[in-house]
């Protein structure tokens, strides 16, 4: 009888260690729930803004609507798409009009007669001051009823005409873009050195040209138990712009650069660098840009599986 009664009491032992296993109880099931709410919001902002950022990229007057861009030097050229012209776009009037570049950088337009063009979308009449990106907001010159348009950059020393087109086969074939799957192991924690106020860093464009950018600091993580820094550039809006390129660079992603933007650190000098807001540079779609390449301190060695994979190729 006693054997039995002890053979009883082990089975309703193990029973209920074998229930209190399952049983994860309410405290663990609302942690789970919780995560789970995390991880669903954390991805909703991520979606979120690539989709604002494929947005961007296809505007009208967006990056893959580029068609052309020509270095003027210092003097007089005819600008138009006919052959005659000295420099000739690829959109738009026969003669647009006669473009002079002075010593001292004025540049201005006399625009041909019934050429139809427009000045920051007003008709031209007589002779314009076209000013560059480097004043601040450059002079649109339109034409094509508005689907086509120029404007004058300046790199280094040099100036050119950047030229867009709505109806360019690179924005109307767009294909979308690729992303690496969205994974909180490639957002980290950063904390921000400062450096000395003023101070700059050497930064080569994919032409070659190299240009003096504000360099406010740099940003420390960790990944897998070793420690990254990456220099900040400051482009005057008070976030950290992060140019950079890593062991998935000209494999999965663009082989010159992605870029990245992190929050002003504030007075706690931490930040927040996710991977996953990783875009591409636009020479990744076009050839008429000039974008900024990383510094050797950027060049990480760490496979990047976040963010904008390299641009698919559109069947044009």
């Amino acid at each position: 009888m006693n054997k039995l009664i002890g053979i009883a009491m082990l089975a309703i032992i193990t029973l209920g260690l074998s229930a209190c296993g399952k049983d994860t109880g309410p405290v663990d099931a609302g942690a789970d729930n919780a995560k789970n709410a995390a991880k669903l919001a954390y991805d909703k902002e991520v979606k979120k803004a690539r989709d604002e950022r494929l947005e961007r990229l296809q505007q009208p007057a967006g990056w893959l609507s580029l068609v052309g861009m020509h270095w003027i030097d210092v003097g007089t050229t005819r600008v138009g798409h006919g052959d005659d012209n000295g420099t000739k776009l690829a959109v738009g009037p026969g003669r647009i009009g006669m473009l002079t570049l002075t010593k001292d950088g004025k540049i201005t337009l006399q625009p041909e007669n019934g050429s139809g063009i427009t000045i920051d979308g007003q008709p031209a009449s007589g002779t314009a001051r076209l000013l560059s990106d480097a004043d601040g907001e450059p002079t649109v010159v339109g034409f094509n009823n508005g689907d086509a348009s120029f404007i004058v950059i300046k790199r280094g020393e040099r100036y050119a005409l950047r030229v867009r087109d709505a109806l360019a086969a690179t924005r109307q074939q767009f294909p979308g873009l690729e992303y690496f799957p969205i994974s909180k192991d490639y957002r980290f924690q950063a904390m921000f050195i400062p450096n000395p106020p003023g101070k700059t860093i050497e930064i080569m464009n994919i032409l070659g040209m190299v240009e003096n950018m504000a360099n406010p600091g740099q940003v420390v993580f960790s990944k897998d138990g070793k420690e990254y820094r990456m220099e900040a550039v400051d482009e005057g809006d008070g976030r950290l712009f992060l140019i950079f390129a890593d062991r998935t660079s000209g494999h999965e992603t663009y082989s010159a650069a992605r870029f990245l933007y992190a929050k002003n650190p504030g007075e706690k000098g931490i930040t927040v660098v996710d991977f996953n807001l990783a875009y591409n540079p636009p020479c990744a779609f076009t050839s008429f840009s000039t974008c900024p390449t990383p510094p050797a301190q950027n060049r990480l060695d760490l496979r990047i599986e976040a963010g904008e994979k390299k641009p698919i190729k559109a069947k044009i």
